[in-house]
């Protein structure tokens, strides 16, 4: 299994958006995500630093419920 790309928030909100999360609302620096089946997510968004990999691994196999192949395809 590969590594995780570095990815920025903005990168991660476009997967999100292409997996069928909508931006449900955005608090300060985290932006809080909804799917229509009901799961959510919350990514921070920091200007100029990329979402750390091991948070990135936990948004996809805890939050979205898929595993780490099916999301790159998305990426």
């Amino acid at each position: 299994m590969t590594k995780l790309p570095l990815l920025s928030a903005k990168e991660v909100a476009k997967i999100l958006q292409k997996i069928g999360f909508r931006l449900d609302r955005q608090h300060g620096s985290h932006m809080f995500f909804k799917h229509p089946d009901g799961r959510t997510t919350t990514v921070p968004n920091h200007p100029g630093d990329d979402v750390d990999r091991g948070l990135l691994n936990k948004i996809i196999r805890k939050d979205l419920q898929i595993n780490r192949d099916e999301f790159m395809k998305y990426a």
